[in-house]
C-alpha cells in the first residue's frame, strides 16, 4: 500500500492482510499483571488448571495486539479519522505462548454520512486466527475515513 486510503478506496468484499504476530509467554504475562490479573493468565499451572488448559493471553490483550496490526498494516495508511465504537468484539478461542496470530480485514459495507459530508464510513469485520487456522477473536466496526472529494 503506497497511497493513501480515503473512504472512496474501500468497497464491500474487500479483504485487507493485516499480517501476523508472534505472542510471547513473557508479554501475556506483563500484560495480565498490568490490565487483567487472574491467575490463568499470569502463571503456568493455574492457566493448566482453568478450562483454558494452559497460560493463556487475556482477550484484551488478544484485543490490543489485533489492533496494532489494524493500524500499523492498514489505518496508518490511509485517512482514518476514529471510530465511533465497536459493533461486535468476540474471543472464540484461547491465545496461547508461542502462537502466532493473522489477522484480516473485511469491508461488510460503505455508507457516507450526511451530518459529516467530509467523511465516510466503512464497517470492518476483523478475524484473527492462529497458526493451525483456528478463529481467536472476531471484531466488527465502522471507521470513518475522509472523503477524497466532498460532495
Amino acid at each position: 500500500m503506497k497511497d493513501r486510503l480515503f473512504f472512496e478506496d474501500f468497497e464491500p468484499g474487500q479483504v485487507f492482510d493485516l499480517g501476523t504476530k508472534t505472542v510471547s509467554k513473557e508479554e501475556i504475562i506483563a500484560f495480565a499483571a498490568e490490565f487483567d490479573p487472574q491467575p490463568f493468565h499470569l502463571d503456568e499451572k493455574a492457566g493448566k488448571a482453568s478450562m483454558l488448559g494452559g497460560l493463556a493471553a487475556s482477550g484484551w490483550h488478544t484485543a490490543s495486539m489485533t489492533m496494532a496490526l489494524l493500524a500499523q498494516n492498514l489505518l496508518n495508511n490511509s485517512t482514518c479519522q476514529g471510530s465511533p465504537g465497536i459493533k461486535e468484539l468476540g474471543w472464540k478461542g484461547p491465545v496461547f505462548p508461542d502462537d502466532v496470530l493473522s489477522a484480516r480485514a473485511h469491508v461488510k459495507e460503505t455508507r457516507e454520512l450526511r451530518s459529516k459530508p467530509d467523511l465516510g464510513l466503512v464497517s470492518l469485520k476483523v478475524e484473527v486466527r492462529n497458526q493451525a487456522g483456528k478463529t481467536v477473536m472476531v471484531q466488527e466496526n465502522p471507521i470513518l475515513f475522509k472523503k477524497r472529494v466532498t460532495s
